[in-house]
């Protein structure tokens, strides 16, 4: 062999030699990327499933705890729902359905009290309505604000002449309470708002009177 053509050989092994540690080193970091993307996926797909699992356990067992009776709870039948212009003597306090202004009030927080007969419109809608009494400490309110807000069929307002501290109110329905730590209150939130107990569930409860 030439001297030349040793040289061309020895440099294509050279070469080779080269390509074939660049392929090795490029193999190795196609592992690692790949891998490690490969783990981070794993890993984003194992998070997600136990949020959405845990979710969707959670939402069962609040559906569960709100089909169970809620101790406390009273209820009242053949209430009339009949469209007035007056004022209504209701037997309960506040008014848990009967005759009712041709207006509902809108669902939200109120600072001040609201009219009962509006308001029991907005239970035939399926709104549940939370009431206080004006004295019930700052902190307690801010509880029960919490409760309510965002809340599409809830509304909150105080009342100065219920009886018990915290009241939870739907269609033919009430709950008396003696503060705003009690879980029955989230579980009656859950057990009546749109309830099929109310005579027009999914009606509005938008659109209304501010009060």
């Amino acid at each position: 062999m030439s001297n030349a053509a040793k040289r061309r050989s020895e440099h294509q092994a050279i070469v080779a030699s080269i390509k074939a540690r660049q392929k090795a080193k490029q193999r190795k970091w196609n592992l690692l990327v790949y891998g490690s993307f490969g783990l981070l996926l794993t890993s984003i797909i194992t998070a997600v499933t136990i949020t959405v699992v845990g979710s969707v356990q959670e939402s069962n067992q609040a559906a569960e705890e709100a089909r169970k009776p809620i101790e406390g709870v009273q209820t009242f039948t053949g209430l009339s729902r009949n469209h007035v212009q007056t004022s209504v003597d209701y037997p309960q306090e506040p008014g848990v359905g009967g005759d009712h202004a041709g207006i509902w009030t809108n669902c939200g927080v109120y600072t001040t009290p609201v009219n009962e007969q509006s308001a029991v419109h907005s239970l035939e809608h399926g709104a549940v309505w939370l009431t206080y009494k004006p004295d019930l400490p700052a902190a307690e309110i801010a509880a029960l604000t919490g409760l309510a807000r965002d809340k599409p069929y809830v509304l909150l307002s105080p009342d100065s002449a219920q009886k018990a501290p915290v009241m939870a109110t739907a269609w033919g329905t009430q709950l008396a309470l003696t503060g705003t730590d009690d879980a029955r209150i989230p579980v009656f939130i859950r057990a009546y708002a749109q309830s099929p107990n109310a005579p027009e569930p999914g009606a509005a409860c938008t659109g209304g009177t501010n009060g």
